[in-house]
């Protein structure tokens, strides 16, 4: 029976380094190392989640180069546009040279406008975010908090102050004006009717709440015998609702008399723009790229001739868009230098956390092959002395013959 045992512990040994050097693994099972399994199975995690923060930065990294590019192109046609508003100020040109140029400065203008709106990745728009611009969050790392924020400001013509609408007439602006100034006058006079049906409310509600005292009825409630106090109860209700009503009307009347106060000065300040613009040239300019400034004596524009202030005004424009691009490309850069570091610090913290996780999980080959031996052996020792102890109950049966 003993040697049974050591046979069967010599052979339990051998299954384990079997089962250990076929798989790589020191800790094939819960049992072979309980604390070792838990700390293993959180750095799996960690290496996993650094995998795919690496694979994120570098998507953010393929997605601020393509932003990046198509900016790098801007440039390239706001340096154009900024040469030929140059060539446009000197006084040899004649006006087919002039018209030339704007032709082309409307071209590259309406180019940027498209690169913007074209410009996308994985079908996201990268530059052409509206007012709030384009926001993205970049995972980096394997835990939560671990993200970098993008903001990409809005870089088509619009956001860069470029926009070539086509010009609008004195006659036009008036008549658009004076719509809106009409709509501004309806809006006043049903603000005067809120102003007066909620001032007669409060007048009225006034009086029926004159001379209630809610402080005195809910004492009285508070003293009344139990036959009383459900009357006194009921008096204090009605009350309460009637100054209640009172407070409503008269903050609704405050109100509705500040609305028709701003609702009336718009009227009147719309009313004197569309009254103004009929003999105003303020009012006929509206492209930055072009500007009219020849107003003939119906109010109609009649020309796009520039001033030297008004060449200067256009040079400065698109000097502030160059400001902006330039930032904005300042700010790609940055993040990706960041996400390029991220993406080394990753790989260094996954080799060694890796490297960690291997002396937990994996299995030493040689000390394994070691033990494996040393149980291969001890299982043939114990299978031969047990069948040498099965071998002396012999000598006992020799003795009944």
């Amino acid at each position: 029976m003993n040697t049974y045992s050591q046979l069967t512990s010599a052979n339990a040994s051998k299954s384990s380094s079997l089962a250990k050097l076929s798989s790589g693994l020191r800790i094939n099972k819960a049992g072979d190392d309980a604390a070792g399994l838990a700390i293993s199975e959180k750095m799996k995690n960690q290496i996993s989640g650094m995998t795919q923060a690496s694979r994120n930065a570098q998507d953010g990294i393929s997605l601020i180069q393509t932003a990046e590019g198509a900016l790098g192109e801007t440039h390239s046609i706001l340096n154009r546009m900024r040469d030929l508003t140059v060539q446009a100020k000197n006084g040899t040109n004649t006006d087919e040279d002039t018209n030339a140029i704007q032709k082309e400065m409307d071209s590259l203008s309406s180019e940027i406008g498209r690169i913007a709106k074209d410009t996308q990745f994985n079908s996201k728009s990268l530059l052409n975010g509206g007012t709030e611009g384009s926001s993205f969050t970049f995972q980096i790392g394997a835990n939560a908090g671990q993200e970098v924020k993008l903001e990409i400001k809005d870089m088509s013509t619009d956001g860069l102050g470029l926009s070539t609408k086509d010009t609008q007439t004195v006659a036009e602006k008036t008549a658009a004006a004076a719509a809106t100034a009409k709509t501004a006058a309806a809006t006043a006079k049903a603000k005067s009717e809120e102003a007066d049906l909620a001032i007669d409310a409060s007048g009225t509600l006034a009086t029926e709440a004159d001379g209630l005292d809610l402080d005195a009825l809910k004492a009285a409630v508070e003293a009344a015998d139990e036959a009383d106090k459900p009357a006194a109860q009921t008096a204090l209700d009605e009350a309460t609702v009637k100054v209640t009503a009172f407070e409503n009307a008269k903050t609704a009347a405050k109100t509705a008399k500040t609305e028709l106060e701003t609702a009336t000065k718009t009227s009147e300040d719309l009313a004197k723009i569309a009254e103004g613009s009929k003999d105003d040239n303020s009012y006929a300019t509206t492209s930055k790229l072009k500007v009219a400034n020849e107003v003939d004596a119906e109010g109609n524009v009649v020309g796009d001739k520039l001033t030297d202030k008004d060449y200067d005004a256009v040079i400065e424009t698109i000097d502030s868009a160059i400001k902006s691009v330039s930032e904005e490309r300042a700010n790609l850069g940055a993040t990706q230098n960041r996400l390029d570091h991220t993406v080394s610090n990753l790989a260094t913290t996954k080799e060694n956390l890796s490297e960690a996780n291997s002396r937990i999980t994996d299995v030493d080959m040689a000390e394994e092959m070691m033990s494996f031996t040393k149980s291969n052996i001890l299982s043939q020792a114990s299978t031969s002395m047990l069948a040498q102890a099965n071998q002396m109950p012999q000598s006992v049966l020799s003795l009944l013959q």
